[in-house]
């Protein structure tokens, strides 16, 4: 009977948490509860000269690669005058890159889906000001719609890729709006030979499927009166 009790699929792991909590493995280990706090006091054992802002700065880069690269390309960007916009999907992985930001001095502007409309817009105004000091833009994935005119950013980078792929060129099209006039570079961080690695292979397909489906198709009338249906590429 209590065998019968463990193995009710009540008691079972959702397979879209796990699924989750890989996602969180990949972008940063500080997402998982209470990995924080383990990580900065490892680094403090390990680096006990460190105090403050710089423990905390150096937990950040120390447990995530993407954060590595992350810091390594945010000053090369900066240095070359150009002008950034950062997607997550996840709210909470937008948190820990605004601190990072803060932490390193950079100038930044936010929306996610518990920014109100007025506030979107001064955000949006102050990033596209005429000599604005506003370096990077981030935003949730699925935030925003309509209004969401980003032109004056000429570089894209999707931290973690959306479940479903169309989002993302959603994301992308955020400056390539009409105005555009500087040519548009996009990053896609991915941690190879993980879970996130198969879900974006996956998603690939899936776009790719739905461009042969949705395609205009072309039409060819032969000698005889048959139509051959060919899907453009």
């Amino acid at each position: 009977m209590s065998d019968s009790i463990g193995n009710d699929s009540k008691n079972l792991p959702s397979l879209m948490n796990i699924m989750m909590e890989l996602r969180k493995c990949c972008n940063h280990p500080f997402l998982i509860r209470g990995a924080e706090q383990s990580i900065v006091a490892e680094t403090r054992e390990k680096k006990p000269e460190l105090k403050n802002d710089d423990l905390v700065l150096q937990s950040m880069l120390d447990s995530s690669g993407k954060m590595v690269l992350l810091d390594k390309l945010l000053p090369k960007l900066r240095s070359q005058g150009h002008r950034v916009l950062l997607f997550s999907q996840m709210v909470r992985m937008l948190d820990i890159i605004q601190d990072y930001l803060t932490l390193k001095g950079y100038s930044f502007e936010r929306i996610d889906g518990g920014v109100k409309i007025n506030e979107r817009q001064a955000a949006i105004d102050r990033f596209s000001a005429p000599g604005s000091d506003r370096f990077i833009f981030l935003i949730c994935t699925r935030a925003g719609g309509f209004g969401i005119n980003l032109t004056a950013a000429d570089t894209v980078i999707i931290y973690d890729s959306d479940w479903n792929p169309q989002n993302d060129i959603q994301a992308q099209a955020r400056c390539h709006r009409i105005g555009q006039d500087k040519a548009v570079k996009v990053y896609r961080l991915i941690t190879n030979r993980t879970y996130e690695m198969e879900m974006f292979q996956r998603a690939n397909l899936k776009l790719g499927l739905d461009k042969a489906v949705l395609n205009p198709l072309k039409q060819n009338i032969t000698s005889d009166g048959r139509h051959d249906v060919q899907v453009s590429e």
